[in-house]
């Protein structure tokens, strides 16, 4: 089962509800673990955490995780031998992102628009290009009391974000997907770009964050049409700062038939905890029965 919660903006409290979600699906899972076997142990299903906002990865603030395995993520770019090179323009012509550039006499690569393709090295009648390593980021992982962690760090400077949560999936979803025992909660980047589609790209249900103002509708529109016009995911909305704005948010579900499936309140405190780096849950643990019942409508919608 994997869930990526999502916002089509900043500050909306997507880290707060995707943190709160995880801790309380594990603590409850824990609580009902199956017998492993023959030994008689009991072993708890995987809850896995995994902050694909590789540019602002912030979950870890809160869970303060203990961090087992690191490792690099590259893509390959193009390295140009300027003795080989005949200087025909066949790269730059098939470089749909322009990260390689015939200026006058010289070729010119720029590695931070390069999607590592390969087309240049392909297509070089001279074989002037290879490839070589460009290290965009870190995937770490590793655990934070019953959730496995797991986030990736784009390196300062780099535009790239695509391939670092790609790997950070890859390596860490394994036996997550359908309606199995192993659930994976994804925090993904604000906003409605290419990180946000690939965050939310295999998911089985999209959980949106929102507030009740016009900026917050509007953000929410755009990520409906990303979620469920583009990728065909059923989702689901969370109301946080419930109480001020207007009905706009609730308007707009109902005419959509987006189940809005938990409300938290506008209240200062929250707020006063988040701000200081405590989990919901941890700080208010008379919300941990909302994230269950939270969990249950998402089970009960992907059923559908």
């Amino acid at each position: 089962m994997i869930i990526a919660v999502a916002s089509g903006k900043g500050g909306t409290g997507k880290t707060t509800v995707a943190v709160s979600l995880a801790l309380t699906v594990a603590a409850e899972r824990e609580c009902t673990s199956a017998p492993s076997g023959p030994s008689g142990g009991n072993v708890a299903p995987t809850v896995r955490l995994i902050d694909c906002d590789v540019e602002e990865p912030n979950v870890a603030l809160f869970l303060h995780p203990v961090i087992h395995a690191r490792r690099s993520v590259s893509i390959l770019v193009p390295q140009v031998d300027s003795g080989v090179c005949t200087l025909c323009g066949r790269c730059a012509e098939v470089c749909a992102y322009h990260a390689i550039v015939l200026a006058g006499k010289v070729v010119l690569v720029f590695d931070e628009m390069c999607h590592g393709c390969g087309s240049c090295c392909v297509q070089c009648p001279a074989s002037a290009i290879r490839e070589v390593p460009h290290v965009l980021g870190t995937v770490e992982s590793g655990h934070a009391g019953p959730l496995l962690f797991a986030h990736g760090i784009l390196n300062v400077g780099e535009a790239m974000g695509v391939p670092l949560i790609r790997a950070l999936k890859q390596e860490h979803l394994a036996g997550c997907a359908g309606l199995g025992s192993d659930v994976a909660i994804l925090d993904a980047p604000p906003g409605t770009s290419c990180p946000v589609v690939q965050t939310m790209h295999g998911a089985d249900f999209v959980l949106l964050v929102t507030e009740p103002t016009p900026f917050g509708l509007h953000d929410l529109r755009l990520a409906v049409e990303v979620a469920r016009g583009e990728l065909g995911l059923p989702v689901g909305v969370v109301v946080n700062r419930d109480g001020c704005g207007d009905a706009g948010v609730d308007d707009y579900c109902a005419s959509e038939s987006i189940p809005i499936l938990m409300r938290l309140p506008l209240d200062r405190a929250i707020a006063e905890a988040i701000a200081g780096g405590q989990t919901l849950v941890g700080a208010f643990p008379q919300y941990r029965p909302s994230f269950v019942a939270l969990y249950s409508a998402i089970l009960a919608q992907v059923a559908r």
